[in-house]
């Protein structure tokens, strides 16, 4: 390693993508701080010094010990309330606390160092769909943005907040714009909440997917693997970047219906089953306008930046995904039954009477609501 490596913080290094990045980083000798509310896991054979740093970066003074001496902060924080997600409420005080108030935070940290010495950098992963409806059927980065969800007006905020301090000379600043993200990949150690493993793992439980749809409805599905790679681009390529956004994605938007065909085909050939049907359903009252339009990125102007391309073809992501979550549920399903058995006292069958077993009563089935296009969940509120 070298004798002064950089300082890159990644915040929000134990959530989908915050993990990601990590791991991707973690190949390299750098020096590494993964910060998190709760530790994060150092990557097995890790060439960096990784240096895990619990903390809740609400908390006052937190952000600046958490970023400190740091030369590139990556910010990939997202809060998720209870009921989904990225989906929050008008006037959520909580959710712009965490999804705009942490960028105030890194900035007025970033800005009370002592002058002199190279700019810090940050990259910040913001969401394709902050730029709000368009009437486009490809988007290139030059939409004006007119965000109309509480969610991509934090993120817009965000991304504004970091780019001011950008044109203040406080740090080298760029956002990188999402599409929609999904996938496992070796080594992953995050839930992905995204539709496709949501529906991933419906398919596997031996449920229908459901759509609020008719399948038509297209999505950029870009794969996990992928998209760290393009963060870490950002971060190699900073000067280049900094001072706007840039949008990521594939260039080819899919139809969402055979996408979930797809799955449910690959989740058959895994559990030998027949593949579960794929349903529309009535969407839910919260969904949103962007759930219904079509979405296709031209990632154009930051591969020509940067080099970046996707590698892994959707098939290929799709089976790395099914394989994943089909060996999680197998395992769960071991460990609960070893659980079961380790409850039961040992008896002895010769020494006890004969008796016929009570019927079990029935029960009645579960209804559960459908994840949308976007893929929310239910989750415990809080940040990565």
């Amino acid at each position: 390693m070298a004798v002064n490596p950089p300082l890159i913080a990644v915040l929000g290094a134990t959530g989908f993508v915050g993990s990601a990045v990590l791991r991707l980083l973690a190949t390299r000798e750098v020096r590494l701080r993964a910060v998190s509310r709760r530790p994060a896991a150092v990557p097995p054979g890790a060439a960096a010094d990784v240096e895990v740093h619990t903390a809740d970066l609400t908390e006052p003074g937190a952000m600046a010990a958490a970023v400190e001496g740091a030369d590139t902060v990556v910010l990939a924080t997202l809060y998720s309330a209870a009921t989904a997600t990225w989906r929050v409420e008008d006037g959520d005080s909580a959710a712009e606390r965490v999804n705009v108030g942490l960028a105030r935070d890194l900035v007025d940290a970033l800005a009370a160092r002592a002058p002199g010495g190279p700019l810090p950098r940050v990259v910040f992963t913001g969401a394709a769909s902050q730029v709000g409806p368009t009437g486009k059927e490809v988007l290139d980065g030059t939409e004006e943005d007119r965000p109309a969800g509480p969610y991509d007006r934090q993120k817009l905020a965000a991304e504004r907040v970091l780019l001011d301090a950008h044109a203040r000379g406080v740090c080298l600043a760029t956002s990188l714009r999402l599409p929609t993200v999904f996938g496992y990949g070796p080594g992953s150690t995050a839930r992905d909440r995204g539709v496709v493993s949501a529906m991933t793992r419906r398919a596997l439980a031996g449920e229908p997917i459901t759509m609020w749809h008719d399948g038509s409805v297209r999505r950029d599905l870009l794969y996990v693997e992928d998209l760290a790679r393009a963060v870490v681009a950002g971060v190699d390529h900073a000067e280049t970047l900094a001072g706007r956004h840039w949008l990521l994605g594939t260039g080819e938007g899919r139809p969402l219906g055979p996408v979930f065909q797809q799955v449910a085909v690959l989740v058959s050939d895994r559990t030998g089953r027949p593949p579960v049907p794929v349903v529309s359903v009535e969407p839910p009252a919260h969904a949103e306008a962007g759930d219904f339009a079509d979405v296709t990125i031209d990632a154009s102007a930051f591969r020509t930046a940067t080099g970046w391309a996707p590698r892994t073809p959707l098939a290929e992501a799709l089976r790395r995904t099914v394989d994943h979550l089909a060996a999680e549920a197998e395992r769960d399903r071991a460990a609960e039954a070893a659980g079961a058995t380790a409850a039961e006292p040992l008896r002895n069958p010769l020494a006890e009477p004969v008796r016929n077993p009570a019927p079990e009563p029935a029960r009645a089935p579960v209804a559960e609501a459908a994840p949308g296009p976007s893929g929310e969940e239910r989750t415990a509120g809080g940040t990565a």
